[in-house]
């Protein structure tokens, strides 16, 4: 019991830290972005926001797929 419990544990943990490094790199990439290059906000958004709805999908899915596996019912 102790043992599929681990698993889960270590699963859900890279399941939710890749997306967390994904958009940490992310904000700091955006911010250096806009320090070199402020005029360009709005396409650096743009492109933000749309990496970032690919990453949290990305994450729902993992998450979602963990509790198909082992969810117990």
């Amino acid at each position: 019991m102790w043992k599929e419990t681990l698993i889960i544990i270590l699963t859900m943990f890279v399941a939710v830290m890749g997306p967390s490094v994904v958009i940490a790199v992310l904000g700091h990439a955006v911010i250096k972005a806009l320090a070199r290059n402020p005029s360009a906000a709005s396409k650096i958004f743009m492109g933000m926001v749309v990496l970032l709805i690919f990453v949290e999908a990305i994450a729902i899915v993992a998450i979602l797929i963990l509790f198909q596996l082992y969810g117990k019912g």
